[in-house]
């Protein structure tokens, strides 16, 4: 109940932070910035974005673009998105040096206006599990690699690929009008133009050095969406700029592969030592809240199941060595599966979205390392002497301590024992224990005579 409302009292705070944000964008067309890797988080700082433009009756919204490709789950939400919107969206590829690369073309052609500033570029829209090591290939293949000239899929998957991408820009392309066989080059063949050159073949509609050069010429531009045409009205206007927030930067630094990796195995680890010494609570809180906030960043990462299974096999095989030693049987393998596990973890071959070898090494070194101690430290216990229960007396010596009405009783481990021998005993003597026989000893007499 405190946690509920503690959560309400943050939402109601969240509320009042914002509404006099709303207040003053009320009409505003909105600026949102593409930038970097397309991702779960940049998806949805554009997504949100464009639904707190809808809010506010927003004239129209810039996407500022300058991205080397992403995700295509991620990218086909952003699409979805746009494709949705009930006012122009303008994408523009800015400033000079920026691209709209891969995933970023896709985008570009989504927009009802597409512009871009001097010295950019866009395409390479292939596909980046074309030409993977990962996927099969056939005989006489040519070498060529993803992107390249003359590169042909030849597997089945890969013209499944190619062709659902080709299909898709394409469709895109005749949406907006612009040139469709020129965005089916840039998938086949990973074909790019530079801003000059996409203005000539129609790829594009603007060329601006920025923003402020964008907007009169944007000026008078009719856009028509679902039957009605909108004429944009850019002169006086204060373009909005919708900052990336909290929440946004959070789910950027969740969904990076390495943290998400490094947060799941804390989870487990923090669980493990939870369940191994119940009663600490400090572990088990830690982990589970590391663990869920893994799972939710791996929800929206492409991921493959059988990278994630064997982990978590490993894991459960190098626990299972520690807590029952089998002298290392469990525990390699357990390594073994733990590290190809990771390897294969992320099931995308972009490179900003794997997971750094030295990490994998890391926690499989620290892994290895708290195995090695605790089997070491079995080891290490099974050469000690036994000292618990009663057998560790046999073989003992002790002295007699007194001898009372014939009955002679000595002290072991602190306590007086009542022992029988052969011999008679004195005070002092020192004896044997040769066998226990309930609460009495049976003891030899050491040198048939006293002890010292």
């Amino acid at each position: 109940m405190a946690a509920r409302r503690l959560v309400d009292v943050f939402l109601i705070l969240s509320l009042l932070a914002v509404a006099p944000v709303y207040a003053q964008v009320a009409g505003q067309p909105f600026l949102i910035d593409i930038e970097g890797g397309i991702g779960p988080a940049t998806a949805d700082h554009m997504i949100r974005g464009l639904e707190q433009a809808h809010e506010n009756n927003a004239a129209f919204v810039i996407l500022r673009i300058d991205t080397p490709g992403g995700l295509d789950t991620s990218m086909r939400d952003m699409i979805k998105a746009i494709l949705a919107a009930n006012f122009p969206v303008i994408g523009f590829v800015s400033p000079s040096g920026a691209r709209a690369a891969s995933a970023g073309t896709y985008i570009l052609y989504t927009t009802h206006i597409a512009a871009m500033a001097p010295g950019t570029n866009l395409g390479a829209a292939t596909p980046v599990q074309i030409g993977a090591p990962s996927m099969p290939e056939l005989p006489g293949r040519s070498p060529d690699r993803e992107g390249s000239p003359g590169h042909k899929p030849v597997t089945a998957m890969e013209r499944k690929v190619v062709n659902d991408a080709v299909a898709y820009i394409r469709s895109l392309a005749q949406m907006r009008g612009r040139n469709g066989d020129w965005a089916e080059l840039a998938v086949r063949e990973g074909a790019s133009l530079t801003a000059a050159d996409a203005l000539a073949d129609n790829v594009i509609d603007l060329m601006a050095e920025s923003v402020e050069d964008l907007l009169p010429q944007l000026h008078g531009r009719q856009v028509s969406i679902y039957g009605a045409v909108h004429t944009l009205d850019t002169q006086e206007q204060s373009l909005f700029i919708h900052e990336i927030d909290w929440r946004s930067e959070f789910l950027s630094v969740i969904t990076d592969p390495n943290v998400a990796y490094m947060l799941m195995l804390i989870g487990i680890y923090g669980m493990i030592f939870e369940f191994y010494s119940p009663g600490v609570g400090v572990p088990g809180v830690v982990g589970a809240v590391c663990l869920l906030v893994a799972l939710y960043a791996f929800q929206v990462l492409p991921i493959s199941y059988a990278g994630l299974a064997l982990m978590l096999l490993g894991i459960g095989l190098m626990t299972a060595e520690a807590l029952s030693p089998t002298f290392g049987i469990l525990g390699l393998g357990g390594i073994v599966s733990f590290v190809i596990g990771s390897i294969i973890l992320m099931d995308t071959e972009l490179p900003g979205y794997q997971i750094a070898l030295p990490m994998i090494f890391a926690f499989a070194t620290f892994s290895a390392g708290i195995l090695i101690f605790a089997i070491g430290m079995v080891v290490r216990a099974r050469k000690q002497a036994v000292v618990s229960g009663l057998d560790h007396l046999l073989g003992a010596m002790a002295v007699v301590e007194t001898v009372r009405a014939g009955s002679a009783r000595v002290r072991l481990d602190g306590e007086l024992w009542q022992v029988n021998c052969e011999d008679s005993l004195n005070e002092d003597d020192a004896v044997t224990i040769t066998a226990i026989n309930g609460i009495t000893l049976d003891v030899t007499k050491e040198n048939g005579g006293r002890g010292s």
